[in-house]
């Protein structure tokens, strides 16, 4: 990187920095027991899994014993410091009895339940938009996401599309008492002058409960059903839909579905539609290149939001037991180095990418803010965005340096959005995020803002290697034959041949194979079609 641009990025952030060093997020600060769960999450990793798998499951705990034998199998018996009142239930288990449990249940499912509320915008269509017109008042602009993780059926794809038909009649009721936000582009209705004042977030695979890597035709047609309607009743509201992106394994998907919803006939004229890129994935770059290029070839403009990525755990975990190679960095400043080239080259494509920086972390927001400088990018054309709720400082200063701020707001029943909820305790709790170094560890700033290169380089440098495992030995160690990662076209390519290869020659009678020969038996086994057990 340019020394000077590096210099003017750090210059850039120390000041922004400044004048949000104040006061804490919400996250760390607000209430006795969040306060206290959050101190001991991150004093001990042990505990912070359990906690976390704890929050998880407990919608789920419907009576006083369930409560009572997940503390003592989650936190009894831990060699961990349990907080005062998980420790205090698991205790008296065997003294106060059922009203013992259920006092202690009532008072760990309402401090759980308020602490993830702290992370939603309403739990009903009513208290949304309530939410919304305060923050709106306050001078930020939002994306609405409705909770819930992919379906399991094709009853709760219904409800969840439904979930949004709610709330997008509710928004084109409110959306004519608020006010357009002030900007530099003209005075036309719009949030600061180029953007729509309704926004929503969505996951696609929601909307389909049979989405499989597999069958990616199927898949995106399944999804695209429900999703056009949606699209339309926001285009005829003069609204801005986000589509998500989720686990790797649906990412192939939502590109064609997002591909196919910008440049159908009846949509092409609409430009705001956006789709959301992971840094942390390996391939981003490449896969942003490929999507500009689509565009430009399409002659359609495009938005597109980049994250960090919200999945590196079970991307890892997935992929190790798969034998796979691991898809996203496994170092943070990786990802942060990421975020910082592939925002630059949106940045420089400014004409037909609309960017939607989605950031935390102040170098990252520093790093777009002079790369726009730089490049001369107008402000109409790009925004930065954090989640509701996580980031209280920063998106104040934000407001005030940038003023396109856009908070993303999920809302929702709690059941549905405990596992969004443990993943953004995870990402705020961990050792890397810029809101615990920053406001609960108290860095200091010249490390907040360090080049990411350097950190990586300064952390590779302070790892130790582990020895490679012993193989000697006449055999080498034993490994499973990796299953096949249907993400790969050439594999699902491959795949559907081999289907069809096989269906060109059924009615066949096939021996067994017994010791190198063919052995026929006059008893037969059918092997048939398990999606159409007529088909022998």
């Amino acid at each position: 990187m340019d020394q000077q641009i590096e210099q003017k990025i750090v210059e850039r952030g120390q000041e922004f920095f400044n004048s949000i060093s104040g006061e804490a997020p919400s996250i760390f600060n607000k209430g006795w027991w969040t306060g206290k769960v959050m101190d001991w999450s991150m004093k001990n990793e042990d505990f912070k899994v359990q906690l976390f798998r704890f929050v998880d499951v407990l919608p789920y705990l419907n009576t006083s014993e369930s409560l009572l034998r997940h503390i003592r199998e989650y936190f009894a018996s831990s060699g961990s410091e349990v907080p005062s009142v998980l420790r205090w239930g698991a205790g008296k288990a065997g003294l106060g009895g059922a009203l013992t449990a259920k006092i202690m249940g009532g008072a760990i499912r309402s401090n759980i339940e308020s602490m993830g509320r702290q992370f939603i915008i309403g739990q009903n269509v009513k208290e949304a938009m309530g939410g919304l017109a305060k923050l709106r008042k306050d001078g930020f602009a939002f994306t609405v996401d409705l909770l819930g993780e992919a379906s399991v059926n094709e009853e709760e794809s219904d409800a969840y599309a439904a979930g949004y038909h709610e709330v997008l009649d509710a928004l084109a009721e409110e959306q004519k008492k608020w006010p357009a936000l002030s900007g530099n582009g003209p005075d036309n209705g719009m949030d600061w002058g180029s953007m729509p004042k309704v926004n929503i977030s969505i996951k696609p695979s929601a909307l389909y409960s049979r989405a499989n890597p597999v069958a990616l035709e199927d898949s995106v047609e399944g999804i695209y059903r429900r999703l056009a309607p949606l699209y339309q009743k926001t285009i005829d509201m003069g609204g801005f839909m986000c589509i998500d992106m989720e686990q790797l394994k649906y990412r192939e998907i939502t590109v064609e579905l997002f591909k196919r919803l910008r440049s159908a006939p009846e949509f092409r004229h609409y430009p705001h539609l956006c789709l959301v890129q992971q840094a942390y994935l390996k391939d981003t770059e490449q896969a942003v290149r490929d999507l500009i290029a689509w565009a430009r070839k399409e002659k359609l403009p495009i938005a597109l939001r980049l994250v960090k990525g919200a999945y590196w755990d079970a991307e890892t975990v997935f992929a190790k037991q798969c034998d796979w190679p691991v898809p996203v960095w496994t170092h943070k400043p990786e990802s942060d180095l990421a975020h910082e080239k592939i925002s630059r080259l949106i940045l420089e494509n400014h004409d037909i990418v609309y960017f939607a920086c989605a950031s935390h972390n102040v170098r990252s927001i520093a790093a777009v803010m002079e790369y726009a400088r730089q490049l001369d990018v107008p402000e109409g054309r790009y925004e930065f965005q954090v989640l509701y709720g996580m980031a209280e400082p920063v998106r104040k200063g934000l407001r005030n340096v940038a003023g396109r701020v856009r908070l993303y707001c999920p809302y929702g029943k709690l059941i549905p959005g405990m596992a969004y909820l443990v993943r953004r305790l995870l990402e705020n709790t961990a050792n890397e995020s810029f809101l615990r170094q920053s406001f609960a560890d108290g860095a200091a700033v010249e490390l907040l803002m360090e080049n990411p290169a350097v950190t990586l380089e300064r952390e590779l440098a302070a790892r130790q290697e582990k020895a490679p495992p012993n193989e000697e030995g006449p055999f080498p160690p034993f490994r499973n034959e990796p299953p096949v990662d249907f993400t790969i076209p050439e594999k699902r390519k491959a795949y559907a041949q081999g289907i069809a290869a096989v269906r060109a020659a059924e009615g066949r009678t096939l021996p067994l194979y017994i010791d190198g020969k063919d052995v026929a038996t006059e008893t037969l086994l059918p092997t048939v079609n398990p999606a159409d057990p007529g088909e022998v």
